[in-house]
């Protein structure tokens, strides 16, 4: 069974070229395209897509709020981002509308599949080094991991060492990376990975980097931008 994406941007050379890569695909099939993001929610719920690949910049509605509304609702569709500059503020601002990762437009081929697929299978497309350097985007926004935040209810259940493994976690660490730095197996992170996104309700690392730094569990070291 293949995945249904929905491709949106408001340059139809630019739509009709991400279809065509992404049609390639066996395993992959476009059911849509939308010019704008009212057109792109609307779309959403009426082909339900797994995956919208979705421009931040167009006409009528911007890909920011397209995207607040289509997470927003249920069983929605995961949202991979496109940018043509990396991680300026309007991805940093989709990311914390619910979009699960960001690619750059002139992605190669075979990256912009791979990175569908990862998002189908409800993981992020961002990598550690991206990470960092939305970390990086973080620590210059105003009240960003301010320390002594209100945390919610649901952050009281997490064990001292799921609360080690969010903030590393907000550091773009990597499950192995993680691991090693706590001596523990890799799998026993990728349990406390879940159960840290389960307790709080999020969808991926980067929803739980956003509430890390949200929240003050991790703060900005602003002249490497990584958490101190």
């Amino acid at each position: 069974m293949s995945l249904s994406v929905l491709v949106v941007d408001d340059q139809g050379i630019v739509r009709a070229g991400f279809a065509a890569v992404i049609d390639d695909a066996q395993d992959l099939t476009v059911v849509g395209e939308a010019a704008d993001g009212a057109e792109a929610v609307r779309l959403a719920g009426e082909l339900a897509p797994d995956v919208v690949l979705m421009d931040v910049r167009m006409p009528v509605l911007d890909g920011i709020a397209a995207t607040r509304i289509i997470t927003g609702r249920p069983g929605a569709p995961r949202v991979l981002v496109l940018t043509t500059f990396d991680l300026d503020a309007y991805v940093f601002d989709a990311l914390r509308a619910g979009a699960s990762g960001f690619l750059l437009k002139d992605v190669r081929p075979g990256e912009l599949l791979d990175g569908i697929r990862v998002v189908a299978a409800g993981e992020s497309v961002l990598a550690p080094s991206a990470t960092r350097r939305l970390i990086g985007h973080y620590a210059s926004a105003p009240g960003a991991g301010i320390p002594g935040a209100r945390t919610p209810r649901e952050l009281e259940s997490l064990t001292a060492r799921e609360q080690s493994v969010l903030s590393l976690i907000a550091a773009g660490l990597t499950n192995p990376e993680i691991a090693e730095h706590l001596g523990i197996t890799v799998g026993t992170v990728k349990s406390h990975v879940n159960a840290v996104l389960r307790k709080l309700g999020l969808r991926d690392r980067v929803q739980a980097t956003i509430l890390a730094y949200d929240l003050g569990l991790a703060r900005p070291d602003r002249s490497r931008g990584v958490p101190s």
